[in-house]
């Protein structure tokens, strides 16, 4: 504990490996960050106003497109900073409060993708009785306890990092504070925190993922007795743009944060976490619900101005 105090920030290394200037680097993230925050922006505006998609499924999209702007907004902002300052620097307390919404937000998309799984799985396998089981109260107490585990599941990493003493070094190999490679510059034993960090992924990631998959497998099962082709094309389509995200929202997410100990080049860590925190956010709104005939039709009333203005006067 004493020797915490030693190291009051830390310094990014993340783009080290790249020849400067970092410019086309900054470029290509800063058009990724403001596709996310428009494309997201424009799906949470949407769902929100037009009526027809007050159903639960584009109530948790809504949800969805939320999160994916809030963890972006974490890490993305001084990632830009970085690629154009000359110090690459963070207070420890700065990076402790990036910890910890970075991780919430993760945890809580997690929760998400599973819980919007389930209400595919009862659209899809038990029509007749989904109004009844996916009501408004439901999905609303859903939510809150998505984000309970999520916020809990944060304050238990940020205190249990925030008491590992860093003495080792300040430079932190990647572009952002998470838990792995904060814990790779402790100079005690991380292990307490390591048996956390798996038992964690665990619960928050594996078993939503297992949770994911059992909905799929009766999912696929019920849409392959579906007699009509075009009532087949239509589940599976919207079955496989959700399956498409969650893949790889989860293999970079369990890839990132089940390997604490392992032993591979700093720039897998880089580009997992590239992955799930820019790329996967900014796809969402494409892969989800652009190729929605209700949703482009929703963007389409959205953006005509007579619609639009009805649709602020409701």
């Amino acid at each position: 504990m004493g020797n915490q105090t030693e190291i009051r920030e830390f310094v990014f290394l993340g783009f080290s490996n790249f020849p400067e200037p970092h410019s086309l680097f900054f470029i290509l993230f800063l058009t990724m960050y403001v596709t996310t925050l428009f494309g997201n922006g424009l799906i949470l505006a949407t769902t929100f106003l037009d009526s027809s998609l007050h159903t639960p499924m584009y109530y948790f999209i809504r949800h969805l497109s939320f999160l994916d702007m809030c963890y972006t907004s974490v890490t993305l902002p001084h990632v830009l900073k970085n690629l154009l300052a000359e110090s690459k620097a963070i207070s420890f307390e700065g990076c402790l409060a990036q910890l910890y919404f970075l991780v919430a937000f993760v945890g809580v998309e997690c929760l998400l993708l599973a819980v919007m799984a389930y209400d595919r799985y009862v659209a899809i396998c038990r029509p007749l009785t989904y109004t009844l089981l996916m009501n408004q109260t439901l999905c609303a107490q859903l939510v809150v306890a998505l984000w309970v585990c999520g916020l809990l599941n944060s304050v238990l990493h940020t205190v249990m990092t925030s008491l590992v003493p860093f003495c080792a070094s300040h430079e932190l190999d990647h572009l952002f504070c998470d838990v792995p490679q904060l814990l790779k510059l402790s100079c005690a034993d991380t292990f307490p925190n390591q048996i956390t960090l798996v038992v964690v992924t665990m619960l928050l990631g594996a078993s939503p993922f297992f949770c994911i998959v059992v909905s799929y497998v009766h999912i696929v099962m019920a849409v392959l007795r579906i007699r009509t082709s075009q009532g087949r094309r239509k589940a599976f389509s919207t079955c496989a743009s959700h399956l498409t995200v969650v893949t790889l929202f989860y293999t970079t997410c369990m890839f990132n944060y089940n390997r604490p100990s392992s032993k591979h080049p700093a720039y897998i860590d880089t580009l997992a976490s590239v992955l799930y925190n820019v790329v996967t956010p900014m796809l969402n709104p494409i892969i989800y619900c652009l190729r929605n005939k209700e949703m482009k039709e929703a963007l389409k009333r959205a953006l005509s101005p007579k619609k639009s203005l009805s649709l602020w006067l409701q």
